[in-house]
């Protein structure tokens, strides 16, 4: 992965967890509002972003991503579907045709094989197995690290409610604090991003966000930059009991790296969330697949 997917994965994390010093604001608007304010409401909602990062390496998923030449056209330029299955120390991405089924049983048949391959590793006890899950949760630590970098990197101003369905939302304006000193270079991007913030009233969670790059960010060494003006959003979905999950992503940046300019304009639609759980829980799951496409294979019928 080059150094800019890496720092635009990061900022897509990052963007995800701006609702986190939401809680805490949430609870404090509540006080001045009159309203009984509850005080587990800001830990049981951090501990809730918490878990749903844990979950996308436990569920599956269908991903449908568009690519746009700018954020206004209608139609994509180009669309990629595929099976998204965590795999133990990363994530397989098997490709699927349009309608979000295989278009090569073969090639299928092949890509599963290599995922129950990784799988198989994965679930065995072994020096290169520890190093790998050891650099997996360094990782996940730097994640939570930054979860707990945002209680103070933002202002939220309470702005009213709005309803999802049968879901009724807090809205919430963000806004960088000016007193905020970060401890590491990822959190001081912070201080350049603005934007709103809903909070599903019934969990805590966060339901929806959106946000706007309001300065340059240079990242790589100053080797490239994400421009003002950016853009962000994502839609949040509870698939589980305090497993709430991103639906829906769109990432609309401008950005130059080295001397290249580069400008990606991107929608992500996640659904078919089912849980797998670990390489040892996921195994038979994925050999019954593999041993259900041989046994119909055009070869296997011969024999």
């Amino acid at each position: 992965m080059t150094r800019f997917s890496r720092w635009l994965s990061l900022f897509t994390l990052i963007a995800s967890l701006f609702a986190t010093a939401a809680m805490k604001e949430a609870t404090a608007n509540s006080s001045l509002d009159g309203e009984r304010a509850d005080p587990t409401r800001f830990e049981k909602a951090v501990a809730g972003l918490k878990e749903g990062e844990q979950a996308l390496f436990l569920y599956e998923r269908i991903e449908r991503v568009e690519e746009r030449k700018s954020s206004g056209d209608a139609k994509p330029t180009s669309v990629r579907v595929s099976r998204v299955f965590p795999a133990g120390t990363g994530i397989a991405h098997i490709a699927l045709g349009p309608d979000a089924v295989p278009t090569n049983e073969a090639a299928y048949r092949v890509e599963l094989q290599k995922l129950l391959d990784s799988l198989t590793w994965a679930a065995e006890s072994g020096k290169p197995q520890r190093e790998a899950y050891e650099k997996v949760t360094k990782k996940q630590k730097e994640r939570a690290d930054l979860i707990d970098q945002t209680r103070n990197a933002f202002i939220f101003t309470f702005l009213g409610q709005e309803t999802r369905g049968d879901r009724t939302l807090s809205k919430f304006r963000m806004e960088p604090n000016p007193n905020y000193k970060p401890t590491s270079r990822s959190a001081s991007t912070f201080s350049k991003v603005k934007g709103l913030v809903w909070l599903d009233d019934t969990s805590g969670q966060m339901a929806r966000i959106q946000g706007d790059v309001t300065e340059d960010i240079s990242f790589g060494v100053f080797l490239g930059k994400i421009y003002k003006g950016s853009h962000f959003m994502q839609e949040r979905y509870e698939f589980a009991p305090g497993i709430w999950l991103p639906t829906f992503s769109q990432y609309d940046f401008d950005a130059r790296k080295l001397f290249s300019q580069i400008s990606i304009h991107q929608k992500t639609f996640a659904s078919h969330y089912r849980r797998v759980g670990p390489p040892a829980d996921a195994i038979p799951i994925v050999r019954a697949e593999v041993e259900k496409l041989e046994g119909a294979s055009p070869a296997a019928a011969k024999q």
